[in-house]
């Protein structure tokens, strides 16, 4: 059974809970509502809450420990001599993965017996052919060790599939029959639903939380397992990045990080007086009729998605400052370059600043612009003299959220700015910034637990502690100037 159906089961059957919920509680009170401690609807709900929400526990927890079970018990089955030289058994367990798969569709569409799928390891070539019109690609031949490994990870992935299915409808069914059993006319069903709903609350807010915390666990582990193999004195004061997979790397940061902070500093040095202005000009001097067509219009730019940009920087301003700036003035002969690259960016980020600074300056209250007037200010006067001081707070923070989006941007980088690090300041060089090269080292079949590979995990390491240092500068900016405004 999939994963699919299983749910539409279990949401089927907290459905009919629902239903049997309601009619049982009409029934304990003679058919006089008036006599139940809560509405009917709370009965159904209690009885459908407990229906879905055991079972649904139930599967997200089988599906995340049943994949660690079934890849510690198959690892064990590849010995290091089925290991190919310059590979690891991570690429091993991976083409065990993908068989395994390219077997469930053999066997689907050719309807397949245990003993026929079993009678492939004797035509190991064949079976390749097989899979590969199957749209499985692997990285090597499959060895009898890597065939008898994937039949028993197939096996024991529909077992347990199968044993999931059968748990969670038999938990759905209890949880149904345990609560519309419950039901009585001085239950207390809207307590019951409503402190189930409070805790369904409490979880969905622990979500994020957990998650943060699950991002930056992998980094620091993944980064702590790249130190072990690449000194980070050499990472973190190298000036040289040089990743090769043969061996005598130099993986510096600094040609990465600087090419970042360029790129994004050209970008927001475009967006941020062009976004700041049009905010200004929406909010305090354009009418109604021309805010309501401008606004839709520059807010279209968010939606438009970066490979767009990335075509437009490739082809229209790499060629145009390459041609009218970067050869007439002998700084450069390459469409690709930070400039490029940061005004493309610019643009895109610009609706960013702009519609957050509007909706900003429009929450300051008109008792203060009333107040300027009555002083005799003018407009221009109010605007730079109250307004803007008032609504610093807000607009810092989108100017926050611009920077975060730009050094977080990757193709507009790639196609714009191109892939080599290096040091330099001149604007009309190619450079490249972290979150291309992370991309670059994780790309393609290479050796997991590499320094090259493992090297991505560093760089988002200091990635996220370079944007938590600019968060913190930005609340202790906003936090200051709000004491003052309010």
């Amino acid at each position: 059974m999939s994963i699919g159906l299983l749910l539409a089961i279990i949401l089927g059957l907290a459905a009919v809970g629902y239903v049997i919920g309601i009619r049982r509680a009409k029934d304990r009170a003679g058919g006089d509502t008036r006599r139940l401690h809560s509405l009917a609807g709370y009965h159904g709900q209690s009885v459908l809450l407990f229906t879905a929400v055991p079972a649904l526990l139930v599967v997200g927890a089988w599906l995340l420990l049943q994949p660690v079970v079934i890849e510690a018990r198959v690892s064990g089955m590849i010995a290091e001599s089925d290991v190919p030289q310059g590979s690891s058994l991570d690429l091993v367990m991976s083409d065990v993965r993908r068989v395994a798969d390219g077997l469930n569709a053999i066997a689907a569409n050719e309807q397949l017996t245990e003993d026929e799928i079993a009678a492939m390891g004797a035509d190991l070539g064949g079976l390749r052919s097989r899979l590969g019109n199957a749209g499985v690609a692997l990285a090597s031949d499959v060895q009898p060790s890597v065939f008898e490994a994937s039949r028993t990870y197939r096996q024991m992935n529909n077992t347990g599939l199968t044993a999931l299915s059968i748990s969670a409808i038999l938990v759905a069914l209890a949880g149904l029959v345990f609560s519309a059993s419950r039901i009585q006319a001085e239950f207390r069903a809207r307590n019951v639903s409503e402190s189930f709903v409070k805790l369904l609350f409490i979880g969905s807010s622990f979500v994020a939380v957990l998650t943060t915390f699950g991002i930056i666990a992998s980094l620091v582990v993944e980064s702590v397992h790249f130190f072990q193999l690449y000194p980070i004195k050499d990472f973190l004061f190298s000036l040289t990045w040089n990743p090769q997979f043969r061996g005598g790397s130099d993986l510096g940061i600094w040609p990465l990080l600087w090419g970042t902070l360029y790129v994004s500093f050209v970008a927001l040095l475009f967006a941020v007086p062009v976004g700041l202005l049009s905010a200004i000009y929406l909010s305090e001097y354009a009418s109604k009729r021309v805010r309501s067509v401008v606004k839709p219009a520059i807010e279209i730019l968010a939606g438009i998605p970066t490979i767009v940009y990335g075509l437009f920087a490739l082809i229209t301003v790499g060629p145009f400052l390459r041609d009218y700036f970067a050869q007439p003035l002998g700084l450069g002969t390459s469409s690709s370059s930070v400039l490029t690259a940061g005004l493309v960016m610019g643009i895109m980020l610009i609706p960013f600043v702009s519609s957050l600074s509007d909706d900003i300056i429009n929450a300051v209250p008109q008792a203060m612009r009333d107040g300027s007037f009555g002083l005799g200010a003018t407009h221009s006067e109010t605007v730079r003299q109250v307004i803007l001081p008032a609504a610093l707070p807000g607009i810092v923070g989108a100017i926050l959220l611009a920077a975060s989006r730009a050094i977080g941007e990757t193709m507009i980088v790639v196609m714009g700015a191109g892939a080599a690090a290096k040091l330099s300041l001149n604007p009309l060089e190619a450079m490249t910034t972290i979150t291309v090269k992370i991309v670059s080292q994780l790309t393609g079949d290479t050796e997991f637990a590499s320094p090259e590979t493992l090297v991505a995990f560093a760089l988002g390491m200091m990635l996220f502690i370079f944007t938590l240092g600019l968060n913190v500068i930005a609340l202790y900016v906003v936090r200051k100037y709000r004491e003052q405004y309010e």
